[in-house]
């Protein structure tokens, strides 16, 4: 008897009848009503959370920033959050909050104390203190929920923080702008002053150069009117005579000038008698008959006798007028020495004061130009530092930021949040419900070969009795439920992708995979119930339940105890579910040899553990034809 007639008679046994028949196909559908349902039921649970009540409330009071504008973060919180519609948000007061959650009307709730404002905005004061917001979970509600919800509360926190961050940056690169905006008035200001600190240095030199020759000349000054006080200090008694000669000389030239004015006037009367004689003369001798030609010739000689007469008087009269002259610029001299003799004691005395104040004048020019000197060194140190803060105003003037408003904006929004994750997901399930289906197909897989074994039989009792060999009455008992376990998963595999939605990336490779691991399943249950009777069916439970909590289908493997790390690498279920994670998000890698080395291993290995069942079967004993226990 070959193994395919073994299975063949074993499946007509179970479709024998109506209910048979029922029967059967209720154990194919047995994994697609444990996975299908199970995985709709969870498909995206996150897409739903808006149908989540969840509760907010504020007492915030509002508070000034550093500009001096009210703020009431904690309203605009609060209405950022009830207009996101992420969960089904009420604004409720705080003790309403507190009361639903603790009567699970609200999943969680979330608070905003009266003081947040004023902490948020105390950085911008720099009187930094840390703001709060309180968060009220039941995990007798559910615990999903709490955690769901302190994942909501850390992203209100770090969006409230990135935008408070981002305010502060932006004032503080306003801030840095303003500063540039000053420095480069002051570089400005700086260049003016290195400009005129050049100016100011050839100027100073300039004075300095003229400080030195004032020095020089007041020195020649002091010593030539030292010289011209010395020179000068008899000249008032020298001038006093000099006066005195002059008025002698006046009173002198005066008396002179008298007499000579008496001659004058006595040659005048001179004149005058003969001029009269010389006319009496004529008249008498016209009265003597005297010829007029005789008088003429009288009159001539008379004149010629009194042409040195009348030269004499021309001369006297010239003198006169030459003395009187004489006298009157004598008197003017005398005037002038007797007033040159007045004012020279004060000239003296003048020179004598413009000696030693040009003395004065030495030493204080002396003092000038060594005090220049000092102002030259002192001018050349400030041109130079004025050029040093030229040049360091300039340079640190690059160094200041100075970004534009969209700059600005885009610095202090990464200043505020830094770090950004730029996901490059090797493979992606997409959802939560596809993430949890590897594990849920393995289990419903587990369990569809578990149900198979509670109609099938393991050996077939007519092949034993005919003397089958053990190999073939295993491998027939194998079959039957190897060929319903492929119509488990093929249905299995049609509702998850068809009804729930689920994509697989590699649909036939998905597909021969699930083969595969339901063939290893159904070869272990097979092997369990053919060894160990009814036993096997609670040993297939027991592995049931070990390959829940060691499997690693929800968390990480890596993640459960360490004493139940030998059970996930020596347990098949693992193996199936890393399988269908590569086939259903990624494809086939050279990782899924080794699932598929371990499934074959498990197959083999099931198989022939029944063999050896068959083989032990084959002798007949009471505990096999009256077991103690029979399922």
């Amino acid at each position: 008897m070959n193994p395919v007639r073994i299975a063949a008679n074993e499946l007509r046994r179970l479709s024998s009848g109506t209910l048979p028949k029922l029967a059967m196909a209720a154990l194919v559908l047995v994994p697609l009503l444990y996975a299908s349902f199970y995985l709709y039921a969870n498909y995206d649970p996150y897409s739903r959370l808006d149908k989540l009540p969840a509760a907010v409330f504020t007492s915030d009071i509002g508070a000034k920033d550093s500009a001096g504008v009210e703020r009431n973060v904690g309203r605009e919180v609060t209405d950022e959050l009830v207009k996101s519609g992420t969960f089904q948000w009420h604004e409720v007061s705080q003790d309403e909050a507190a009361k639903g959650v603790r009567d699970d009307k609200y999943s969680f709730a979330i608070g905003i104390p009266r003081d947040f404002s004023t902490a948020l905005l105390s950085s911008g004061n720099f009187q930094p203190q840390q703001a709060t917001i309180t968060l009220t979970t039941n995990d007798a509600n559910n615990y999903l929920s709490g955690t769901i919800a302190k994942q909501v509360a850390e992203q209100v926190r770090k969006t409230i923080a990135e935008k408070v961050g981002s305010e502060a940056a932006d004032k503080f690169l306003v801030g840095f702008s303003t500063i540039y905006g000053k420095i480069q008035e002051a570089s400005t200001g700086a260049s003016q002053l290195a400009d005129g600190a050049g100016k100011l240095k050839t100027g100073q030199q300039q004075l300095a150069d003229g400080a030195n020759q004032l020095a020089s000349g007041s020195s020649q000054l002091a010593t030539g009117l030292g010289t011209l006080k010395s020179s000068t200090a008899q000249l008032p008694a020298q001038t006093q005579k000099l006066a005195d000669g002059a008025g002698q000389v006046a009173d002198g030239n005066q008396k002179v000038a008298d007499a000579a004015s008496l001659a004058a006037t006595a040659s005048g009367d001179i004149q005058a008698k003969l001029d009269g004689y010389r006319t009496q003369l004529a008249q008498d001798l016209r009265a003597a008959e005297v010829p007029e030609a005789k008088v003429q010739e009288i009159l001539s000689r008379l004149d010629t006798l009194r042409s040195p007469v009348d030269q004499a008087n021309t001369k006297i009269q010239g003198a006169n007028s030459q003395l009187a002259q004489l006298a009157s610029g004598a008197r003017q001299v005398s005037d002038g020495a007797h007033q040159l003799a007045s004012a020279t004691p004060q000239l003296t005395s003048g020179i004598a004061q413009a000696a030693d104040a040009s003395v004065q004048i030495r030493d204080g020019a002396a003092k000038l130009n060594d005090g220049e000197k000092t102002a030259v060194n002192g001018t050349n140190q400030l041109a130079d530092g004025a050029v040093q803060l030229r040049d360091g105003l300039a340079a640190g003037l690059k160094e200041i930021p100075n970004p534009d408003d969209p700059t600005r904006a885009a610095t202090a929004n990464t200043i505020a949040d830094p770090v950004a994750v730029n996901s490059s997901g090797v493979a992606s399930a997409g959802t939560y419900g596809a993430g949890l289906a590897p594990f849920f197909i393995s289990l419903a897989t587990w369990i569809g070969a578990f149900v198979l074994f509670l109609l099938l039989r393991p050996l077939s009792t007519r092949a034993l009795t005919a003397g089958a060999s053990p190999f073939k009455v295993a491998l027939g008992g194998w079959l039957s439920s190897a060929l319903l376990g492929i119509a488990q998963v093929i249905v299995l595999f049609g509702a998850v992708t068809w009804l729930v939605g689920i994509d697989v990336a590699h649909p036939l490779g998905a597909i021969g995979f699930a083969v595969l691991v339901s063939l290893t399943f159904t070869s272990v249950v097979h092997a369990l119930n053919a060894f160990f009777g009814a036993v096997g069916k609670f040993l297939g439970l027991v592995l049931l339940v070990l390959q829940l909590v060691s499997a690693g289908g929800t968390f990480p493997w890596q993640t459960i105890p360490d004493a139940l790390y030998p059970l996930h690498i020596v347990l098949p279920m693992g193996y199936a579910i890393d399988g269908f994670r590569h086939l259903l998000y990624s494809g086939a890698s050279m990782e899924i040899l080794g699932d598929i080395g371990v499934l074959l291993a498990y197959l083999v290995g099931g198989i022939l553990v029944s063999t050896l069942a068959a083989r032990k079967r084959r002798t007949w004993t009471v505990s096999a034809l009256k077991p103690e226990l029979a399922l």
